[in-house]
């Protein structure tokens, strides 16, 4: 059975799927962009996309009964690898003892010309 998972602490879908899925004790949580959750995009650079992304993911996390603690893996979509080092050291500080399984692409495009996309796998609490 799955479980939509929908919050106001996260961008709402900009098309035809959920934040998130719950399907058992996994949340499988939707590539999220720099998104405010009102729906305004970051400006600023990769610094600011990068923290607005982690912020959205967090939001989802916490309406799933879920937090970073208990992500499995991540997926992060970077449109210049030449980001790499900026968005590893964000990153980084929310994930500093717990490490889950990561990979990281470059990407020709992403939704709204944005520089970052991160989805996510978590286990519930």
């Amino acid at each position: 059975m799955f479980i939509k998972v929908q919050t106001k602490d996260a961008p709402q879908a900009i098309g035809p799927y959920s934040q998130a899925i719950e399907m058992g004790e996994l949340v499988f949580i939707s590539g999220q962009i720099p998104l405010t959750p009102g729906g305004e995009l970051v400006d600023g650079g990769i610094e600011k996309q990068t923290h607005q992304v982690m912020k959205n993911v967090q939001g989802i996390l916490h309406a799933a009964g879920s937090d970073l603690n208990h992500v499995v893996k991540t997926t992060i979509f970077l449109k210049d690898f030449d980001h790499f080092q900026q968005v590893n050291e964000i990153y980084g500080q929310y994930f500093s003892e717990h490490q889950p399984a990561r990979s990281c692409v470059e990407v020709s495009r992403l939704p709204k010309e944005v520089l970052i996309e991160i989805e996510v796998i978590a286990r519930k609490k």
